[in-house]
């Protein structure tokens, strides 16, 4: 496997946001640590900072640990979601990083892409009993496929795409692996709309991937339990990378009312950040503050 390397993004925007955090130390919870680029960054730029950095992913808290190691015990690593997090402390700042990082997208056995050929997985915890993307569309009727890939991927030919999925099933039994579903989705497009800038099959990859890591349910309960792990004055920020996450987060920092918001509408790469890292393009980023 490659080596597990993540481009921060909107790095900018989260040490702007960590000028205004109470003191400048305390605990920072990196609820999203992956290979721990926002936090290296926190920590170098705030030597009163602390860290708890969760992530669920052994290969992302491996690179993390290599990455924060001239920290020394300013770092703690848990193996978690960040769902199940009770902390310790109330902490200074909570930031969450939504994305799906580059090396999960880039490592074909982990069957989150479509342009590299791999298992048709994409569980971003392989350690327990969660279904795979090829049980889970194995185990779902037509219309619940359909309703999946419309309601988490905004895939306005989803009906097309889920009867072309259930009877390539029917016929072959399972797909071969990623690429070949991605190739079946893209067929259920006309021509000239296969050949655009987002590649046809995004939506549906992206509706599988919500559902089999429940990432909106964990979400929503990151939402409700965030608040509480922060001491008063301090900052809640989230990156997300589609408007599904988006609309969650800007209605929970306007209706919680153990919070203000700082930002009013989200932060977004500028077009330097988009050049030279892509994956920035879709992040939107907001933040509020824990009232007291």
């Amino acid at each position: 496997m490659p080596p597990f390397s993540h481009v921060p993004v909107l790095a900018d925007a989260v040490l702007e946001a960590a000028e205004q955090l109470p003191g400048r130390e305390g605990l920072l919870i990196d609820a999203t640590l992956g290979g721990g680029g926002h936090s290296a960054l926190l920590l170098e730029r705030h030597p009163g900072l602390r860290l708890v950095g969760l992530d669920q992913d052994p290969t992302a808290r491996a690179a993390a640990a290599e990455r924060l190691a001239p920290f020394g015990d300013r770092v703690q690593i848990v193996a978690t979601n960040f769902a199940e997090y009770k902390p310790a402390q109330t902490a200074v700042m909570v930031l969450a990083d939504l994305g799906v990082s580059s090396p999960q997208l880039d490592v074909a056995e982990r069957g989150f892409s479509f342009r590299l050929d791999g298992p048709l997985d994409m569980r971003m915890d392989r350690s327990g009993d969660v279904e795979t993307a090829a049980e889970l569309i194995a185990r779902l009727d037509e219309n619940e496929l359909a309703d999946l890939i419309y309601g988490y991927g905004e895939e306005r030919l989803s009906r097309r795409i889920a009867r072309r999925i259930k009877n390539d099933l029917s016929e072959k039994g399972a797909y071969s692996g990623t690429a070949a579903l991605a190739y079946a989705v893209a067929g259920c497009y006309p021509p000239k709309a296969r050949r655009g800038r987002i590649h046809p099959a995004t939506r549906t990859f992206q509706a599988l991937r919500i559902a089999v890591n429940d990432e909106l349910g964990v979400l929503d309960r990151l939402l409700e339990q965030a608040p509480d792990w922060l001491a008063a004055g301090g900052v809640l920020g989230i990156i997300s990378f589609h408007s599904l996450e988006d609309r969650r987060v800007k209605t929970a920092f306007l209706r919680d009312e153990r919070l203000q918001r700082i930002t009013r509408k989200p932060l977004v790469a500028s077009p330097e950040e988009e050049e030279r890292n892509p994956r920035s393009r879709s992040a939107k980023l907001r933040f509020a503050r824990r009232l007291s």
